[in-house]
């Protein structure tokens, strides 16, 4: 399905790898964790992983018993990274723009610490530009369950009234496509996917290569 722009109501945006590129943020908070955990690196830990789950819920998978005050320290890690290494993605502050200037309300929804997105969010855009903004941990379930979306939307839209000419989902992975599908909003796939190069390309879902593609394909609606 083509995005219209003409009709959209809410476009609800991921953060890590969509609209923060903070991969390598991420991966030295991880690695440095390990390390004083005394565990091997990422690439020897990686297969502990479930791709369906947030990192946060991927703790218990790699650190066990210890995930807690381990998760406590890849946090403080992260925090003391973020000035120096935080980035958006080029393109995407346009974006933004063009869809709020059209009338759309932007939303964030993502998996994200509330503590981190809380300081990462203002260093890369204008909170205002976002009417709804739902961390990690708030919603009664993450992504990829519709539960995530559901929170976002609630007073808004009723779950049987969300479809994917009002509502877009935009993020980078498959939790994100998952979940907007889940939900029957439109899932579009912007940047390169974390965990997703070798899936199957979906035709239900928009793909693009990057925020110039999505500009470029919104300026012609």
């Amino acid at each position: 399905m083509r995005p219209d722009l003409s009709k959209v109501k809410y476009v609800l945006f991921d953060w890590d790898g969509t609209l923060s590129d903070n991969r390598d943020i991420v991966v030295a908070a991880v690695g440095r964790t390990l390390d004083e955990y005394g565990l091997p690196g990422w690439e020897q830990m990686k297969h502990k992983r479930d791709d369906k789950l947030s990192l946060w819920d991927n703790f218990a998978n790699v650190f066990g018993a210890d995930w807690r005050p381990a998760y406590a320290r890849y946090v403080e890690i992260y925090k003391k990274l973020i000035p120096s290494m935080v980035k958006s993605f080029p393109g995407a502050a346009e974006v933004l723009r063009l869809l709020k200037d059209d009338g759309a309300e932007l939303m964030i929804m993502t998996n994200k610490d509330p503590q981190l997105l809380e300081i990462e969010l203002p260093l890369l855009y204008d909170p205002a530009l976002f009417s709804r903004i739902t961390p990690g941990h708030e919603a009664p379930r993450d992504k990829p369950w519709p539960d995530h979306i559901f929170y976002t939307l609630r007073g808004l839209l009723s779950p049987q009234e969300i479809n994917p000419q009002d509502v877009w989902m935009v993020g980078d992975s498959n939790q994100d496509s998952d979940c907007a599908l889940a939900a029957r909003a439109l899932p579009i796939r912007v940047n390169t996917p974390l965990f997703g190069e070798k899936a199957p390309r979906s035709a239900d879902i928009v793909w693009l290569k990057d925020f110039a593609e999505f500009y470029n394909l919104l300026a012609k609606n």
